[in-house]
């Protein structure tokens, strides 16, 4: 089975939950005593496909505007991103395109998805939710990204969120494999073709290459 590695950036604005996203992916756990991140913290975890393991290496980013330039840094070669923001707090969603304009003039074949954290606060108090869910789904469709509403606490959406990122990119990777082939197999076609054309002036023979 083959293993390829994805690099995979989480951003969003301070206190939107993104260290806690991951704790819950990688390790089951939550705790509501999470320490903001400086600069960036990395962690690893594999996801079992059918036919490849995909080796999903995270980057939790600083969200504060101090470590911005630090942050920038992590978007280099990566290939998925993850944009958190609030459901309570419509300011950080607001932030979405602002985070997703920074990534892309970085890495412009980064693929972005969008995360709606702390849905259980939503869940238990309607009256919480600052972020409506079809215009959440709409921004993301403007964007060509896929939306997910998570539960660092609950765990809800978490694994299926992950899972596509490393569907998505083994199925980008064998593409652009394929890609990489094709054209490396018209290059052949087209020198054997341009050897075997009678127009073209063999070495030591005198004219012009084209007759």
């Amino acid at each position: 089975m083959a293993t390829i590695d994805c690099k995979v950036v989480l951003l969003g604005s301070p206190s939107v939950g993104k260290t806690c996203l991951l704790e819950r992916y990688l390790h089951g756990q939550f705790s509501n005593n999470t320490q903001a991140t400086i600069a960036g913290s990395f962690a690893a975890k594999k996801e079992v496909l059918q036919n490849v393991s995909v080796v999903l290496g995270c980057w939790d980013t600083a969200g504060s505007e101090r470590y911005a330039s630090i942050s920038r840094m992590y978007y280099r070669n990566a290939r998925a991103a993850i944009v958190c923001f609030d459901l309570t707090d419509r300011s950080t969603y607001e932030n979405a395109r602002h985070w997703v304009s920074e990534l892309l003039a970085e890495e412009q074949d980064c693929k972005v998805y969008f995360c709606g954290t702390k849905l259980d606060l939503v869940v238990d108090k309607p009256d919480l939710r600052q972020v409506d869910k079809k215009r959440a789904q709409e921004l993301a469709h403007d964007l060509q990204t896929d939306y997910f509403e998570t539960s660092s606490k609950t765990g809800e959406n978490i694994e299926p969120l992950f899972k596509k990122i490393a569907k998505d990119y083994s199925v980008w990777e064998s593409n652009d494999v394929c890609s990489r082939l094709n054209v490396n197999d018209s290059i052949k076609i087209h020198q054997s073709s341009w050897k075997n054309d009678p127009r073209v002036r063999r070495e030591g023979e005198s004219g012009c290459c084209i007759r």
